[in-house]
């Protein structure tokens, strides 16, 4: 039986991670892996985290299986830092595994609801949506998102794009600091994908990956909230594993609105029951660490302060790069480095510039050169913008 497997094509990032690790030279930078580092290249544990898990190995006193849907707590908490205001007789919600398990349950719900479903993505997207996608076996249509030349979003054929859904569509949007690309919509763009939503009923589902690493936690989720307001029918995925760095942790979270308290109720049933076919209970000990910090005052405030300076630290290294570009090359061609968030830009280097700064500089991002910003500090973004430019992108 075995023998009939065929090769799976190995994942891109978790090759470069290989191969960056096998490379002997010093100095080499790592711009491939989405993943935050601080300046001294440590992903490090926040203070609130280390509170709150102190908290609770002093407290706990089981560890028993939770509830299906993971534990009130955490859904709460997470659907009142995403929603601000919570509109409990719309909202069912299940705990996931990480992001991306929130992601596979939001896409299987769908198919569940509608098993003729077509998904609209954007033109680029982080690779994992489709790969999940095309393992599921679900039609996907891509729009358009993101202009080569400007380096932002094309946001009218983004909308042309947009108007072709069709009822009960899903359209997957990105919540903010755009993966790969780093350019995100403005809060009137957003109103506006809202009214081409509410026109042809499709369904909103939005990945939010990342709220404060862009321009802070509401700021971050004004997008969502815009969505959340506008649409009876709402699909939310989102994840902990970055503005909490507990990556290893697998935190996350799927949110539905729904069009009323009976919709809800039949909703966060079939939720219960995908996790149950998927995994049974969701993992609690992250959870338990996110529930415990946005339930107490202190805790939280601390969390906030120090997710404010990690956000600070990745605009601060998007302005020193663009600087050091904009003399470098004596063009302002760079500038839009600055304006994205995140912790991503695409650079728009070709795939042979992208592995000439790999053998020439030992710099490692992305073969569609999508760099993670926060794999520098401010001694390495000279390095790297002098061999930028040296490549000739």
């Amino acid at each position: 039986m075995l023998s009939n497997l065929k090769a799976q094509a190995p994942d891109k990032i978790l090759m470069l991670i290989e191969e960056f690790k096998a490379d002997t030279r010093q100095g080499k930078i790592d711009l491939g892996v989405g993943v935050y580092k601080d300046p001294q290249g440590v992903t490090p544990v926040m203070r609130a985290v280390k509170a709150a898990e102190q908290r609770i190995w002093e407290t706990q006193t089981t560890k028993s299986y939770t509830v299906l849907a993971g534990e009130a707590e955490y859904r709460n908490s997470m659907a009142q830092m995403i929603l601000g205001e919570v509109p409990a007789d719309r909202l069912a919600s299940v705990a996931t595994v990480g992001g991306t398990g929130a992601i596979r349950q939001a896409l299987e719900l769908a198919r569940m609801a509608n098993p003729d479903v077509t998904v609209f993505v954007s033109n680029p997207t982080w690779p994992n949506h489709l790969s999940i996608m095309k393992f599921m076996g679900l039609p996907m249509v891509e729009y358009a998102y993101f202009d080569a030349e400007t380096r932002g979003v094309d946001f009218e054929a983004m909308k042309a794009d947009l108007a072709k859904a069709k009822k009960d569509d899903i359209v997957l949007l990105h919540g903010c600091c755009h993966n790969p690309t780093g350019a995100n919509l403005t809060i009137e763009q957003w109103a506006e994908v809202a009214e081409i939503l509410e026109k042809s009923g499709a369904i909103p589902m939005i990945d939010l990956a990342y709220q404060g690493f862009g321009d802070g936690l509401d700021a971050d989720a004004a997008g969502t909230r815009l969505i959340a307001s506008r649409l009876p029918q709402v699909l939310i995925a989102a994840s902990c594993s970055k503005n909490f760095g507990i990556y290893r942790e697998r935190t996350g979270i799927l949110m539905v609105l729904t069009n009323d308290t009976t919709t809800r109720d039949m909703t966060q049933g079939s939720l219960a029951f995908l996790n149950r076919q998927t995994y049974s209970f969701p993992p609690d000990h992250g959870a338990r660490i996110v529930g415990t910090i946005l339930t107490d005052n202190d805790l939280r405030a601390d969390w906030a302060a120090e997710l404010e300076d990690v956000r600070n630290t990745m605009l601060g290294l998007r302005t020193q790069l663009a600087s050091e570009l904009r003399q470098l090359s004596g063009s302002d061609r760079f500038d839009f480095i600055e304006h994205h968030r995140g912790m991503f830009s695409r650079l728009g280097a070709t795939p042979a510039q992208v592995e000439t700064l790999k053998r020439d500089a030992g710099i490692y991002m992305v073969g569609d050169s999508r760099l993670n910003i926060a794999g520098l500090n401010s001694d390495t973004v000279p390095v790297l913008a002098r061999a930028i430019v040296e490549a000739g992108i």
